[in-house]
């Protein structure tokens, strides 16, 4: 079973300009068709309601008026429809309907319903490793599927790196309430911080924050916060981006994109921004033949990082979707997790060892 991360978006690649040109022009009709009949479907009737008091405000008021109005009902439905064009909780058709458990693989785990500081319930599976001081890998995804898509990556991690692995599944997707957005993802994080904090089986000194694609995001956003900075021993992101606003002026290319100001976007999430600010050792976990997300863009994430120790490491053939897949990721992740631990462990003893009487000289 292939990572089910992202919907993969059909861009047309040639060397011919003519191409390319008409490539981005079925692909900006694609676009527009399915967001309009992505809102018509979702708010007829709201639609059809505003249409007719358009039509009643141009029969009695004029056209000026009715050009403000309409374009205050287009800036609201670019404003909403941006929650279409990021989450897909529904793909595949039956990711709200059933989500496969780590059963399936002889995987030992519990499964818990937290809720969030907001009331919403979140679904979250924790594989746990026989070894009680396991490192504990928590798992963002990324804007497709459920956590059961990621199961055998997870089974990697558990069974190839021994780490506990604690899936996280948003509000919206699979067996979680609520529906997606981006302020609501960080409360999921958060939530799911919280319930590791308070176990009592879990190493606390061995906490590994990973997301991949959007997961990165909120990955990043959760090693910014103060609270759990010093939780946090290892920081991994995975084919993520900068911020939303660039993802999304690099795969729509509109023109009209680079004049949107930043506060038009409902979700940012300013990864880059934040990211010069986060002093945890980091790894960076780059697809080169990932057509969605830039492999630049992870580049400049590391680049700016502020990380005490940050490494970069990249998969010739890795893919958007199943660089995980590639040979040496679970080398690369575990060499870099085990440094980190392994510098932290010696630091610490250093730290206790009793220091020897003044007047002496160790040769």
């Amino acid at each position: 079973m292939k990572d089910q991360d992202d919907r993969e978006l059909l861009i047309p690649v040639d060397t011919e300009d003519l191409n390319k040109n008409m490539g981005n022009g079925f692909r900006t009709i694609e676009l527009v068709t399915f967001l309009v009949l992505a809102v018509l479907k979702k708010f007829w009737k709201l639609c059809t309601s505003l249409a007719l008091i358009l039509l009643l405000t141009f029969w009695y008021y004029g056209g000026l008026l009715t050009l403000f109005l309409l374009m205050f009902a287009l800036f609201g439905t670019f404003y909403n429809a941006q929650d279409m064009l990021l989450y897909y909780p529904d793909q595949p058709s039956h990711a709200r309907l059933f989500v496969e458990q780590p059963s399936i693989m002889k995987l030992p785990f519990e499964n818990h319903h937290i809720k969030t500081k907001d009331g919403v319930k979140i679904n979250i599976v924790l594989i746990k490793h026989a070894n009680p001081n396991a490192p504990t890998f928590i798992y963002f995804h990324g804007n497709a599927g459920n956590i059961g898509h990621r199961l055998p990556n997870a089974q990697g991690l558990h069974s190839l790196c021994g780490f506990n692995v604690l899936l996280v599944e948003y509000r919206g997707y699979g067996k979680s309430e609520g529906s997606p957005s981006e302020s609501g993802l960080y409360l999921d994080a958060e939530a799911a911080m919280e319930f590791v904090l308070q176990r009592n089986d879990i190493n606390k000194n061995k906490l590994l924050v990973f997301g991949r694609s959007l997961g990165g995001a909120v990955a990043i956003w959760l090693a910014s916060q103060s609270r759990y900075t010093q939780h946090i021993s290892v920081l991994i992101i995975e084919n993520t981006f900068t911020s939303l606003p660039d993802i999304a002026k690099k795969i729509f290319d509109f023109y009209v994109l680079n004049l949107v100001p930043e506060f038009l976007y409902k979700n940012k999430f300013p990864s880059l921004r934040r990211i010069e600010n986060i002093k945890i050792p980091t790894l960076f976990l780059s697809g080169m033949r990932d057509t969605l997300i830039p492999p630049k863009m992870m580049q400049k994430l590391h680049m700016m990082s502020a990380a005490s120790k940050k490494q970069l490491s990249r998969f010739e053939d890795g893919t958007h979707n199943e660089t995980w897949m590639c040979n040496g990721y679970y080398e690369s992740l575990s060499r870099f997790v085990s440094e980190v631990l392994g510098s932290r462990a010696m630091s610490q003893a250093n730290e206790t060892e009793p220091r020897k009487p003044g007047g002496t000289m160790d040769v």
